[in-house]
């Protein structure tokens, strides 16, 4: 049912969407609802101020987002072409497959068919390839695992090594130095004081120990009173002699100790020594100590040898200071602490595990971050760690090369099934890129179009079949829209004569609402609006008084005053209105610029009472355009003010009754002189009493504003 016949069913007094045909009543006063019908047209009672006054049309929204207009020849329209169009295609397809009565009977070749093989060829390529990935992903993923492995374990291995060395290294020193001890006992007779202690066995005997070994660089005997003899081939710098102070208060405690790494000399001569000494005792009785300078160029060249192997090899003690490494790029007693690796070990301490550690960590070089793969095996008996590292590339290198030399086999195998299954698969896809371009045209509405597709095969009976309905949807297509244009012209056509009939009831109104819908439009386009709101604007101005419809003759016709309760009869109009135009779900978008074009912004308004921004924008512009036209035509109350004097009324009642905004739209568009207004011709003089309509202290009816009064 159309929107129009939906209006004049309700005006007639029955709603025919309503199966029960009951008449809805417009009772008086206006505060009084129409009378729903029970099935479909209940809804819920109002007592004053409609739900939509702070939510669904608050002028926020209608200037920013703007009316959505969804009115009949917009969608009632399409959802009809979608429905004849879609059973267009159906009476087609059918029609293809038999003829008769009612069908459209469709000749189309009948060519002989050809199995698709290449189809089957592509399938069958599909199915070599998926399990050939699938199986050298496997593999790749096996091999990758076990070189990592590889990689970590000869970290490992080497780490351990070296700590085993230096381990075995200690161990050694310690037994010679305890070896010394026993020596120096027995020659001395257990008696190393000042008056023994340079006697030339012990001497000797320090010197042979010293001499014994390449890594011996200085060793030295002190006794109870701190007093000795040394021998060696460098002399201890302030440093070492520190060195030798803590140990020997280590002692006399009965401690051995293990030294700092110390780089002694300059130039070519400087060399990475370390402190190791052992206390010497006879029956618990301390007699003094041995110190020993321990030359790490042992341990500096197994460095160097792991270095030539593609790591870099270095060695910290517990707090994280470098005590040897391969290259010059690292100094004897730098902190290394800034490594992740070397951290981990400072802050696992006494906690360390014998096993070798392995992860990976970032190096920041430059302003650049490395990943890197390291490995770090503890020295437990000197609190030491090996530490072997590697940029994790580099130790991946092979798994990187197997990786890429996989795939590169992987892809060529793949290129070569995917150049069999395009060469075979290209006789199938060219006629349906054809039959796909020509498709798209179509779907962009140029019906015109026709697949030229040579085939025997069923993609050939495809594009026959194609051609047959594309002319077809022509026909229907145009058919459609010449339909849809003259049901737009209906449409609006019968909104103009509602409108009209309206104006026809009243001979001082006629015209008034194709004014009001002229001076609307135009102060909706100067504020700026949406083109889907100004659709909105035009036809809620057009059927704005639709509602004196409803109205009396006695009392809309009548010449004279208006009695208060006439007057509220008359203001009932609004919600008449707005109730006739409720049904029609495609206009429910104009109903506010219907019912709400006599509100006020100070409240004073009917028919709700609303105020300020309670008013949505759609019927403050009507208001605005509806005030206007009052005041340049002739009523029955007042003779036609000139253009210049009405801008002027509504200018003081800008702010108060009506919308600033919309007032200065008016006035700005009038003196660009796109507003004419037709001079009136003067009139018999007017009835005193409604000749007030603008001053309210003469006026008989309760209007107390044009914007009140119903135009």
């Amino acid at each position: 049912m159309s929107p129009f016949l939906n209006l004049l069913s309700f005006v007639n007094g029955q709603d025919r969407r309503c199966p029960s045909g009951l008449k809805p009543t417009f009772p008086r006063p206006s505060t009084a609802r129409l009378k729903p019908c029970p099935a479909q047209c209940a809804r819920p009672k109002t007592d004053s101020k409609p739900i939509y006054a702070n939510r669904v049309y608050a002028n926020r929204a209608n200037t920013r987002e703007g009316h959505r207009f969804s009115g009949y020849f917009r969608n009632n329209c399409r959802l009809q072409y979608h429905a004849t169009l879609l059973k267009s295609i159906r009476r087609i397809l059918a029609a293809s497959k038999r003829g008769g009565k009612g069908h459209l009977l469709l000749k189309l070749p009948s060519p002989s068919r050809l199995p698709i093989l290449y189809v089957i060829l592509s399938v069958l390529v599909l199915i070599s390839v998926v399990p050939m990935y699938f199986y050298s992903a496997q593999v790749e993923s096996i091999n990758r695992d076990r070189l990592i492995t590889n990689e970590r374990l000869l970290q490992n291995t080497v780490t351990r090594s070296l700590a085993d060395d230096i381990s075995q290294h200690q161990q050694s020193l310690r037994m010679m130095q305890a070896n010394l001890a026993s020596a120096l006992q027995v020659a001395s007779g257990g008696d190393i004081t000042s008056e023994h202690v340079e006697a030339p066995e012990l001497r000797a005997l320090l010197e042979n120990f010293v001499s014994s070994s390449d890594d011996l660089a200085y060793a030295t005997l002190l006794n109870a009173e701190a007093k000795g003899i040394s021998a060696g081939r460098i002399a201890p710098d302030a440093f070492l002699q520190r060195e030798l102070e803590r140990a020997y208060a280590a002692a006399r405690e009965g401690r051995v100790y293990n030294g700092q790494a110390l780089v002694v000399g300059t130039g070519k001569s400087a060399r990475t020594v370390m402190l190791v000494s052992t206390p010497v005792t006879y029956s618990d009785r301390f007699l003094g100590m041995i110190g020993s300078v321990v030359d790490l160029q042992f341990l500096i060249r197994r460095l160097q040898e792991v270095n030539r192997g593609g790591l870099t090899p270095y060695v910290v003690d517990s707090q994280g200071r470098l005590v040897a490494g391969a290259t010059s790029d690292y100094a004897t007693g730098q902190d290394m602490s800034n490594l992740e690796i070397v951290r981990n070990f400072v802050e696992a301490g006494t906690k360390v595990q014998m096993v070798a550690a392995t992860r990976e960590f970032n190096l920041r070089s430059g302003n650049t971050n490395i990943r890197m793969l390291g490995t770090y095996s503890p020295v437990t008996n000197l609190d030491w760690a090996v530490v072997v590292q590697k940029p994790r590339a580099e130790a991946y290198r092979g798994v990187y090369e197997m990786q890429r030399n996989a795939r590169i086999l992987a892809l060529m195998a793949i290129a070569l099934s995917i150049g069999i299954s395009i060469f075979a698969a290209r006789r199938i896809t060219n006629p349906l890129e054809v039959l796909t371009h020509f498709s798209r045209a179509i779907a962009g509405g140029d019906f015109s179009q026709r697949v030229h597709v040579k085939s025997r095969t069923e993609i050939g009976e495809l594009a026959e079949t194609f051609n047959v309905m594309s002319e077809e949807l022509e026909h229907f297509v145009l058919d459609l829209k010449r339909a849809a244009t003259e049901n737009r012209e209906l449409f609006m056509g019968s909104i103009q004569m509602l409108a009209g009939a309206v104006d026809e009831k009243d001979p001082y109104t006629r015209g008034h609402s194709d004014r009001v819908t002229r001076y609307s439009m135009m102060i909706a386009k100067e504020m700026g609006v949406s083109e889907d709101f100004i659709e909105t604007v035009r036809i809620s101005a057009q059927l704005h008084d639709v509602g004196k419809i409803g109205i009396e003759d006695r009392i809309l016709k009548k010449p004279g005053a208006l009695t208060p309760e006439e007057f509220e009869i008359m203001k009932t109009h609004t919600t008449k209105g707005a109730n006739i135009l409720r049904p029609v779900a495609q206009l429910k978008d104009m109903i506010p610029g219907i019912e709400l074009h006599h509100e006020s912004l100070d409240g004073r308004g009917y028919p709700h009472g609303l105020k300020g921004d309670e008013i949505p924008l759609l019927p403050r512009i009507i208001a605005v355009a509806d005030t206007f036209d009052a005041l340049t035509t002739n009523r029955p109350y007042q003779q036609a003010y000139c253009p210049t004097d009405a801008l002027k009324i509504i200018h003081n009642l800008s702010g108060k009754r009506l919308d600033p905004t919309a007032a200065m739209a008016i006035t700005a568009i009038y003196y660009r002189g796109e507003i004419r207004v037709t001079p009136q011709p003067v009139p018999a003089p007017p009835i005193p009493v409604r000749s007030s309509v603008l001053d309210p202290s003469k006026s008989a009816t309760p209007i107390s504003t044009v914007s009140e009064a119903p135009a």
